[in-house]
């Protein structure tokens, strides 16, 4: 894992409706790492997100992808920001009147002029990285819930981006097909060296796949951990942080 940082928060706060929702935090993701956002329900893990891949603008502060702060890009820099990076949805959003391999081509068809029987190829080849190559021809409502995930991670995948952000990855699954899933991120951050961003707080999730973590805590507002799952689950000086990794009583931050 490369230390330097790929993406910067800075001073960073979001309101919805004149009302904060995250005030003035600060973090970096490194290259090639596996970084995950967590907190209790409502703290604005998802909100965060929603900000670093650029759908919403900050109240204050920015975020930097590669040194480029997307929120105020425009033109041909957003562009370029937006193919360093790949997104899954929460619930996969893939579109049910297409096959998977009809969904996985789309960013293709959309943003570069390769032939179509290129396109097929490369699409293809994402499914089979994400151990769908049998499915192509599948509609999103023919299969599992985490085959619709997997199938969700191979568009994200499409224009082989440098960074993937995945939005609750874990959330509806069974124990098993959760436990494949994070060996499957683990896989692509490994071989591929893709660094990901990852919204969730299914704990057994995050102690398998993060390297570091940061936790928002919606009574403050703010960042209250950063590090790794077990250093925070052991040493943290902040008792709701250890209530959180311990899944002890009175948990929730409200």
């Amino acid at each position: 894992m490369d230390q330097e940082p790929i993406i910067r928060v800075e001073n960073f706060t979001a309101a919805y409706d004149g009302m904060v929702i995250i005030d003035d935090i600060s973090f970096d993701v490194r290259r090639g790492e596996v970084f995950v956002i967590l907190g209790g329900s409502g703290c604005g893990k998802s909100t965060l997100l929603k900000h670093m891949i650029g759908l919403y603008q900050p109240v204050a502060g920015a975020v930097y992808i590669g040194g480029d702060d997307i929120a105020s890009a425009e033109g041909a820099v957003r562009q370029r920001i937006l193919r360093r990076i790949g997104v899954m949805y929460q619930q996969g959003a893939l579109f049910g009147s297409l096959t998977l391999l009809e969904n996985v081509r789309l960013p293709l068809e959309e943003f570069t002029r390769l032939p179509s029987d290129a396109i097929d190829v490369i699409a293809r080849m994402k499914l089979q990285l994400v151990g769908l190559d049998g499915y192509a021809a599948h509609m999103p409502s023919e299969i599992s819930g985490g085959m619709r995930k997997r199938a969700a991670i191979a568009r994200a995948m499409a224009l082989d981006p440098e960074m993937l952000f995945l939005d609750e990855p874990s959330a509806g699954l069974d124990p098993i097909t959760s436990a494949e899933l994070d060996q499957l991120i683990l896989r692509l951050a490994r071989s591929l060296g893709v660094t990901f961003v990852v919204v969730t707080h299914e704990l057994p999730s995050i102690d398998a796949i993060a390297d570091r973590v940061i936790m928002l805590d919606k009574r403050v507002k703010k960042i209250v951990a950063v590090g790794q799952p077990q250093e925070l689950r052991e040493r943290s000086e902040n008792p709701w942080v250890r209530q959180f990794f311990n899944r002890e009583a009175n948990a929730s931050a409200g």
